[in-house]
């Protein structure tokens, strides 16, 4: 299985008390009883008269109820539990507090996680991201009790999906549905495996569509449900009732935090997003995104009232717009709001990185724009996103270093820069002081916020070239020899 980069390594831990994703360590069998569990042994022993059966009837006046049976007889042998492991080195402070040379422990951590096969063919099986991030070995055990390694396909951590192989016959798949005509109220079911128990079925309604602005999620489209979600449902399928896959279980809120349970606010990535990631892990073993080609910001009072807009009016500034770029095709120019990408508002700069983000590479995009007093639509075709460069193509005092864009979800919180995502031993980078895992966050005092802007900003290279890098939680300047 392949690991994540070293920037990665946290990536999704620190996604706040209020979001979390469902992937927690299987429970240890060798734990004492909890109270709880007591009180039930204890309850379990009493002698009780059997309640009163209370099912409900077959059919009322000649006509069957309504039932989700059926429909999940067809589901249910598709929705997978995925289990992971990662072998992780650890100190032995034993050892250190004794002055000992001893060698590092290791560890092994588990966790569970959900997934869908939609290619019963081929064996495959979507799931999220982070159910298998750093995993050295994923099992995964189908609805008939049989388990199979599975082969990592690839994964896209910026919309959190990823694809895996298993090597099964008579397996069975889930069709996809067009999530794009879901609708607020549609009725969905949520098959997974939530807390390690088991394969386990939750029902609600659609809640809200294009649901975006979740801290630390990356780019985001969500469909958001009521139906309980909880640690464990991650990967697993969010269905209608036709059977049909509407989207991937993964994210659940909660203000106390993912132990204080499930209180109906549930996030599923749209099927067709899901979808289109797989193709293009298929095809091209990575995400191909496009790009505009421009900078933003978030509208504020200040910036409203030199451009003479109405007092309330949302939307994301253009602030630059780079040489060649579809923007600068489009006739974008610096001091233009943008209100709308393909008819969906826009109300801040990172919602416009996020409709960006979420478009594929030669997808057409229709802006609407408000220009001084006037409002005018352009249209323009995105260009492939260059995520990472060699450090010598951009100036040879960068020979050696890799630089690389931030993940989104980094940029979620608030991050700018690049990162030197490798950098070669002896290198004239590494001789320079760069090292793997430094942040760039400007040049010679200037602030970069992405790959774009700091090529564009070495246009022209300084005499002198200062990189201002930050490392661990340090912030200071390199001078480029």
């Amino acid at each position: 299985m392949p690991t994540a980069a070293a920037l990665l390594l946290s990536a999704l831990a620190g996604a706040g008390a209020a979001f979390w994703l469902a992937q927690p360590a299987t429970p240890d069998p060798a734990a004492p009883p909890s109270r709880g569990d007591q009180a039930l042994e204890r309850a379990a022993d009493l002698a009780l008269p059997r309640a009163a059966h209370a099912a409900l009837p077959v059919e009322v006046d000649g006509v069957a109820l309504p039932s989700l049976a059926p429909m999940l007889e067809k589901v249910t042998p598709a929705v997978v539990n995925i289990y992971s492991r990662q072998v992780v080195r650890v100190r032995n402070p034993l050892a250190e507090l004794f002055g000992m040379p001893g060698m590092p422990q290791q560890r092994s951590q588990q966790s569970l996680g959900s997934g869908v096969i939609v290619d019963a063919e081929r064996g495959l099986v979507l799931t999220n991201h982070h159910v298998i991030e750093n995993a050295d070995e994923v099992s995964v055990t189908l609805a008939d009790g049989r388990t199979f390694e599975a082969e990592f396909i690839g994964s896209d951590p910026d919309t959190d999906v990823a694809v895996i192989r298993i090597p099964a016959e008579d397996l069975v798949a889930i069709g996809l549905a067009d999530s794009s005509t879901l609708r607020v109220g549609d009725f969905v079911v949520a098959v997974g495996n939530p807390f390690g128990l088991g394969q386990t079925v939750t029902s609600g309604i659609v809640s809200a569509v294009g649901r975006s602005g979740l801290q630390g999620l990356g780019y985001q489209n969500f469909i958001q449900t009521d139906a309980s979600i909880n640690p464990g449902n991650s990967g697993g399928a969010l269905v209608n009732l036709r059977g049909e896959l509407v989207g991937i279980n993964t994210a659940s809120f909660n203000p106390r935090g993912s132990a204080a349970g499930n209180i109906g606010l549930g996030f599923a990535i749209p099927a067709n997003l899901a979808d289109e990631v797989k193709r293009q892990l298929l095809a091209y073993g990575e995400v191909r995104r496009g790009s505009l080609g421009l900078d933003s910001e978030d509208l504020n009072p200040r910036l409203a009232q030199q451009l003479g807009l109405p007092e309330g009016q949302r939307g994301a500034v253009v602030t630059r717009v780079y040489r060649g770029s579809p923007a600068e095709a489009a006739g974008v120019r610096p001091g233009d709001l943008v209100v709308a990408a393909n008819g969906t508002r826009v109300d801040s700069a990172q919602a416009l990185r996020n409709l960006e983000g979420l478009l594929p590479v030669d997808e057409q995009v229709r802006l609407d724009l408000r220009r001084e007093e006037r409002t005018l639509t352009v249209q323009t075709v995105l260009k492939a996103r260059t995520t990472e460069v060699d450090g010598a193509d951009i100036d040879p005092r960068l020979a050696g270093a890799t630089l690389a864009e931030l993940p989104e979800r980094f940029r979620q919180r608030g991050w700018y820069g690049v990162v030197a995502s490798e950098v070669e031993d002896g290198s004239r980078a590494a001789r320079s002081g760069l090292r793997p895992g430094d942040y760039i966050l400007g040049v010679n005092q200037r602030r970069v916020d992405d790959l774009q802007a700091f090529r564009d900003r070495m246009q022209n290279p300084p005499g002198n070239l200062q990189l201002d890098v930050r490392r661990g939680g340090r912030t200071g300047y390199l001078r480029m020899q």
